[in-house]
This record gives structure tokens, C-alpha cells and sequence, in this order.
């Protein structure tokens, strides 16, 4: 398969071989933040499906983990860091391919100032530090501040991020654990200050509550299971690059299933349906909560818990966007200063501190409107999310037509399975559509032309991407004359490199 990166390249590429398949894990899932979106789906959940919580993020997992499995197969025989961008025009053609690229970019800029504002919050509760928490000159100015020292260890190198990562997700499982367990000794204990039930294996069943609130939770399921692929998006500097992270973007969801059903089970358990349903909108203050009430003074482990995760987050999801961005300038998608590497720290440093620079814009200018407008902005992650997910899924099996009938395991795996994960997001993207048409299901409870703000803010980065692309069509045609391809046999049965 020819290599059409060649002409384009900047002739000092991004580092290889700078971190190894643990790094890539680790990054991958700090990418999903854990803590962080576990306090802010755990509430509303609950109020959903009461009980059942658990169950439903085991719902949840199964479109993820199909999904994880075309990000594997497709990394295989085109390790690029572009990872949806480049597979999906390889396999549907520059136009698709350039619409998920956009969407991976812009759920970077969506996100980034909210999870560094998380960081900040949490951190200053933990150390008691109230009234700045409550400033929101001090918030802002801190949280913009934190999103540019992220970005310049994003810019410094791969192994300075990996090693910051490593040492915030210990931090944060440890915490997270510690939670846990205090949580569920004081159910069996009987010392709980809430309204405890006890934990039951029925609580698995996500059809316990019923169709609808299965729906609904799935939509919060999207959410928090997001940003694994940052494993993949690091596919060129990381060792053994054609499996490595691929298996690592599998792994981390496996993981985070684990965690949270574990967090999900101590949770409901220790305060019971009833309070978690009546602080449901407290997002993800209701872990402030229930770590007063669980941990007494030693709060703090949680909040500290909360805070690294929104820091990891913040560094992570940058990867993802200003990777994407770098990939896209390669091949003249973007304007090519996008693809400039740094020629010391060999990382693509225009389009990383375009990302952050961005995204601060959009977070300052959507604080100042209201904290719900910032809220409604990050629902409508759920539509880019599962836009570009479900275009990954059935690019996998596009791009392996050939090869599907070989075995039944490339029918189920390759085929079959991103597919039917692909068919699960497209019909969430449908249902949240359906739900955020309508204003009183939004933050603000305001409506945008008839329309929830959500819904409006989803439409109006699609457009404008759409805009975007044909104007930059017009202007540099070489990207569309890209014509769709399908996986090189040599690649796929291991014989030769990419």
C-alpha cells in the first residue's frame, strides 16, 4: 500500500518508540477520567435506574469495547496518529474522513476547559481553600493557567507526559479505591450515615428499571467511557506501534469497566437510590458529598481523587485533538503549519497550542454566559462522540470487505462486531438528538431557535466544519483527490511493515 504521507511530511517526524505499551494504557485511561466522570454520571444515573446503575455501565461497555476492537484492526495496517481521520478516508473517502477528523478535534476544544475548571475546584475544596473555589475570577484564572502548563508538558515530550500520567492515575485509583472500600465496610458495618442498602449481583441486570431509563443511561455511558483512542492517537511514538496501542485502547476499557462498576456498587450502596436521585443535579459534586458524609475528615482523599483526574484529563484529551490536527495538515487537509514538529521535543507543538488556545477561548467565552451554557456544551460532546466512533466502526469493516470471509474470526471481530457497535451509536445519536430538541431537557433550560442549546451547539460546529471543508476544498484540492481504499493483504496477514 502506498505510503501518501510522503510528499507532505515534515522531514523530522514525531519521536518514535518514546513510550511503551503501560504508558500508552495509562494515558488512554486517564484520557476517559475516571474519577471525574464517574462523579458526574453517577447522580443521574441513579435517578434514572435507581439500583441498577451498575448494570447499566456494563450496558454501556459493550458499544466501546466493539468499537476498541475497529480501532485495533484499523491501527494494525495504518499506524497514524490521525487514527478516525486517516482510516476513515482511507476507507469512505476525504469527505467522511475529514468530518471525523473535525469532530475528534472539537470534542478536545468542547472539553478541555471544563475538566481543567474540575481540576481546579477540587483541588482548591481538598485543601480548604473554599472562598477562591466560590471566586470566579480565581476559578478562571486558574483553570487557564493549568490548561497552558498542560499544554507545554504536551509540548516538551511524550515521556514527560507518560510519567505525569502515571504517577496522576495511581493517585486517582488509589483514592477511588480507598472511597470504595470505606463506602462498603460502613454498609456492612452498619455505621453509614445515609439510607445504605445492601449490594445484590440483581443490580448487574440494566434492564432492571426498564427500557427507557436504559436508553438514557447509555447516552451517560457514551460520555464516560470517552477518550480511550488517546492510546492510539500516540501510535507513532509508542513501541511496537502496529499492536501495542490498539491492545491498549482494548485493555483501558476493560479496565474501566471494572472500575466502574466496582466505585458504582460502593456508591449506590452507601447512600441509596433516594439521595443520589435527590442530589442528582448536583454533577459532580455529589462525590463532595458523599465524601463528607463517608469519610468524615478525610474528604480530601476524594476531592484530591476528583482534581488529579480533571489534570490528567486535561493533558490527555489535548493528545487527541492536536494529533488529529497534525495528521490532517500532513495531507493537506489542514493548512501545513499544523504538521510543524518541534525539532527539539518532536511534537507537534503549532497544532497542540492551537488546540488549547481554542479551547480557552471557548471556555471563557461559554463561562461568561452562564455555568449551564458551559454544561450544555458538554452535552453535546455526545453527538460528536458517537458521530465519529460509529464512522470508525463501519470504516473497519469497509476497509476489510476483502477479508471478512477469510475466518470467523475476522467476520465477528473485524466485521460483525464493530458494526453492530457502530448501529448502537448511530441509534444514541438519534435518541439524543430526539432529546436535546427539546429545551427543558438542557442546563439552561433556555431555548436556541426553538431548539436546546445542546442541540443548537452541535449543529453549529457540524456546520461550520462543513463550511470549513469546502472552502478549504476550494482552496487546496490536493486532499480530495484521495480515492478510498481497501486493507493491503501483506498487512493484514503480517507478511511486510508498514
Amino acid at each position: 500500500m502506498a505510503d501518501r504521507t510522503t510528499d507532505t511530511q515534515p522531514p523530522e517526524g514525531l519521536k518514535a518508540n518514546a513510550i511503551g505499551f503501560v504508558d500508552a494504557l495509562v494515558i488512554g485511561l486517564n484520557a476517559t477520567s475516571p474519577a471525574y466522570s464517574l462523579a458526574a454520571a453517577i447522580g443521574p444515573v441513579v435517578a434514572l435506574v435507581g439500583v441498577y446503575a451498575p448494570g447499566v455501565m456494563v450496558a454501556s461497555f459493550v458499544p466501546m469495547l466493539l468499537i476498541a476492537s475497529a480501532f485495533y484492526y484499523l491501527n494494525k495496517v495504518d499506524q497514524d496518529c490521525g487514527t478516525t481521520f486517516s482510516w476513515v478516508t482511507r476507507a469512505m473517502g476525504p469527505w467522511f474522513g475529514w468530518l471525523g477528523g473535525w469532530a475528534i478535534t472539537m470534542t478536545g476544544v468542547l472539553v478541555i476547559g471544563s475538566l481543567a475548571d474540575v481540576a481546579v475546584t477540587f483541588a482548591l475544596l481538598a485543601f480548604g481553600l473554599d472562598s477562591w473555589a466560590a471566586n470566579e475570577f480565581v476559578r478562571q484564572l486558574l483553570t487557564v493557567l493549568l490548561i497552558l502548563v498542560m499544554t507545554a508538558v504536551c509540548v516538551i515530550g511524550t515521556e514527560v507526559s507518560a510519567r505525569v500520567q502515571n504517577v496522576l492515575i495511581l493517585a486517582q485509583v488509589a483514592c477511588l479505591l480507598a472511597f470504595a472500600v470505606v463506602a462498603l465496610y460502613r454498609v456492612y458495618a452498619d455505621t453509614g450515615t445515609l439510607d445504605s442498602v445492601d449490594p445484590s449481583l440483581s443490580w448487574l441486570d440494566p434492564f432492571g428499571a426498564g427500557g427507557a431509563g436504559l436508553t438514557a443511561g447509555l447516552l451517560l455511558g457514551v460520555f464516560i467511557y470517552w477518550g480511550w483512542e488517546s492510546a492510539v492517537n500516540l501510535t507513532e511514538e509508542v513501541e511496537d506501534s502496529a499492536t501495542a496501542p490498539g491492545k491498549a485502547a482494548v485493555w483501558s476499557t476493560v479496565i474501566l469497566l471494572v472500575t466502574y462498576v466496582a466505585v458504582a456498587y460502593a456508591v449506590v450502596a452507601y447512600a441509596g437510590p433516594a439521595f443520589l436521585a435527590e442530589n442528582a443535579e448536583e454533577e459532580e459534586f455529589i462525590f463532595a458529598l458523599l465524601a463528607e458524609e463517608a469519610m468524615g475528615s478525610w474528604d480530601w482523599v476524594v476531592l484530591l481523587a476528583v482534581s488529579t483526574s480533571g489534570v490528567a484529563s486535561t493533558q490527555t484529551t489535548i493528545i487527541p485533538a492536536s494529533r488529529t490536527a497534525l495528521s490532517m495538515a500532513r495531507r493537506q487537509a489542514l493548512p501545513t503549519h499544523f504538521a510543524h514538529i518541534h525539532p527539539r521535543f518532536r511534537t507537534p507543538d503549532v497544532s497542540t497550542w492551537w488546540v488549547a488556545g481554542i479551547a480557552i477561548a471557548w471556555y471563557l467565552v461559554v463561562r461568561q454566559i452562564s455555568e449551564n451554557a458551559l454544561f450544555d456544551s458538554l452535552t453535546a460532546l455526545s453527538l460528536l462522540i458517537a458521530f465519529y466512533y460509529a464512522l470508525t466502526g463501519i470504516a473497519c469493516a469497509i476497509y476489510y470487505r476483502r477479508h471478512l470471509t477469510e475466518s470467523l474470526h475476522h467476520f465477528v471481530f473485524i466485521g460483525l462486531g464493530p458494526l453492530v457497535g457502530a448501529g448502537l451509536l448511530v441509534w444514541l445519536l438519534v435518541e439524543s438528538i430526539g432529546d436535546m430538541s427539546d429545551p427543558a431537557n438542557s442546563y439552561s433550560d433556555v431555548s436556541w431557535f426553538g431548539l436546546g442549546p445542546p442541540l443548537v451547539i452541535g449543529i453549529g460546529i457540524t456546520l461550520t466544519g462543513v463550511v470549513l471543508m469546502v472552502v478549504w476544498r476550494l482552496m487546496a484540492p490536493v486532499f480530495w483527490a484521495e480515492r478510498p481504499e481497501v486493507a493491503d493483504p501483506d498487512l493484514v496477514h503480517g507478511d511486510k511493515e508498514h
